[in-house]
């Protein structure tokens, strides 16, 4: 067997060192250029070196995303980024374009090329095409089979990696123009504005202003709104597939979502390499676990057969928010057993939180009381990055974070 790998989104440095800390074999992220996330944080040049420090002093690997569909005007400054990214050693960069694709071989061949799932590779005969070209890695397209997938494995001699958990598009291969029609946003160059999201309605023209909803089950009209990927139960089936890389979707998500759902799969992978039998017994275990990040719906996508109506929620477009992310540990006291805490969201003294560490059960405790950073005695801590300290009857080790069971919904 191919030696496994989980690779998880970094939208930030602090992301990017939840991802190393909780288990990944590799993040991916994005610079202020050619990604196609533009509404993440991304990274600075000095954030990037940083970061890219971090996660190789760690055996971690670090690929930059560079997945836009270029326009001209987009390569103006590209050289000089591609050499950048090469004197940072860079593990490798994920694209789509043939242009960029043509540029990064001639200007930095010593870097790893990743074809992107926006380049929607299908086949193997295209898959083979780029691996002709130099490509060292192919991101499947979303709509593949595992069947289709293997078919793939079977035929080229680079790793397939592939999208095992996170938010869905409703375009092809993720290559959306309602954005751009409706908004002048373009998806294609990182500023998609979610439109398949949002309520729609149906105007016929000689009746301006009376709204018709579009019934999809007698309630639903959120008529684009896909669910979100979730592999964790089939983590033996994407193996035998083929495939190598296991990708998690969420650059734009918070340290919380990447540190719950980066350790459940490190735990399924990990449980199921180790014994097979083990990983069976706990499955719903694990998918407990990332049910326990903000999420939609949950599907298997098209790994199994087409998409159905089972696949889209039509009666709303928010989350299943289960846990707040409540603040990550500072520091903790040996002497006192006392936790400092950086709060992130209101906690009170009767909550009971919960903490989220990368190895290790998670574990519940009630706060009975807490002191800000003076010691002064307080019952909430409301400001935003307030620092408390909390007492404890258990130690606590870096990293940890703390997140509290949402009653609201």
């Amino acid at each position: 067997m191919k030696k496994l790998e989980l690779l998880a989104p970094a939208g930030s440095l602090e992301t990017l060192q939840t991802a190393v800390l909780y288990g990944a074999d590799a993040v991916y992220m994005g610079g202020t250029a050619y990604g196609l996330r533009a509404k993440a944080k991304n990274f600075t040049p000095k954030e990037m070196a940083d970061g890219i420090k971090f996660a190789h002093d760690r055996n971690v690997k670090v690929y930059i995303t560079a997945n836009i569909f270029a326009h001209n005007q987009d390569f103006e400054h590209m050289e000089e980024y591609f050499k950048s990214l090469r004197d940072l050693e860079v593990d490798g960069i994920i694209v789509a374009d043939a242009g960029v694709f043509s540029l990064a071989r001639k200007i930095v061949p010593e870097l790893e090329i990743h074809i992107s799932t926006q380049a929607n590779t299908t086949n193997y005969y295209s898959a083979k095409f780029w691996t002709d070209q130099g490509a060292k890695r192919i991101v499947v397209a979303r709509e593949l089979s595992l069947a289709q997938i293997r078919q793939m494995h079977d035929n080229i001699d680079v790793p397939i990696e592939a999208f095992v958990h996170g938010a869905m598009c409703m375009a092809y291969s993720g290559r959306c123009l309602m954005s751009n029609y409706l908004t002048g946003r373009d998806a294609n160059r990182g500023e998609c504005a979610q439109p398949c999201r949002w309520k729609y309605s149906v105007v016929e023209e000689k009746r301006p202003n009376e709204y018709m909803p579009i019934v999809e089950d007698e309630t639903g009209t959120y008529i684009y709104n896909s669910r979100d990927l979730c592999m964790i139960e089939y983590i033996p089936d994407l193996i035998e597939a083929g495939v190598t890389s296991f990708k998690i979707e969420g650059r734009m998500k918070t340290p919380l979502y990447v540190a719950t759902v980066v350790k459940a799969y490190r735990q399924a992978i990990d449980a199921y390499l180790v014994s097979p039998d083990e990983y069976l017994q706990k499955k719903s275990y694990f998918l407990e676990e990332v049910g326990k990040a903000s999420h939609r719906e949950f599907t298997t996508g098209f790994y199994f057969n087409k998409t159905t109506v089972t696949d889209q929620t039509y009666t709303h477009n928010s989350y299943v928010r289960n846990y707040e992310f409540s603040g990550i540990l500072l520091d903790f006291d040996k002497e006192t057993n006392t936790a400092t805490i950086e709060q992130r969201r209101k906690f009170s003294v009767g909550d009971t939180l919960e903490v989220l560490t990368p190895l290790g059960d998670n574990i519940e405790f009630k706060i009975n009381y807490m002191t800000d950073k003076d010691g002064e005695y307080i019952d909430s801590a409301p400001h935003p990055q307030q620092i408390v300290k909390i007492p404890v009857d258990f130690e606590i080790s870096l990293p940890a974070i703390f997140r509290k069971l949402d009653t609201s919904f």
